[in-house]
């Protein structure tokens, strides 16, 4: 499967969490919203705090990052076709 983020895009929001997104929760939910959806994905709060809290547990560590931006865009997008089915 291909990654949806390149290394870039997943640095620089890296060091944008890193640089005090991840002293508040709430913040760092919004970075990563704002993010995805910068990139065509929508998120709930709930679920980006949710990832939050889990690459906060990891260190910040890039795969984790990945790793859950991906499951959240992945379910985003799981979502959006489920939507186009019912309409048919």
């Amino acid at each position: 499967m291909r990654e949806r983020f390149s290394n870039t895009e997943l640095t620089a929001l890296r060091n944008d969490l890193l640089q005090g997104g991840l002293a508040d929760s709430r913040e760092a939910a919004e970075l990563v919203q704002v993010f995805l959806m910068g990139r065509g994905y929508g998120v709930s709060p709930e679920a980006a705090r949710d990832a939050v809290g889990r690459v906060e547990i990891a260190g910040c560590a890039l795969p984790v990052l990945q790793k859950e931006l991906e499951n959240l865009a992945l379910v985003m997008w799981g979502a959006s076709t489920q939507a186009v089915t019912l309409r048919i």
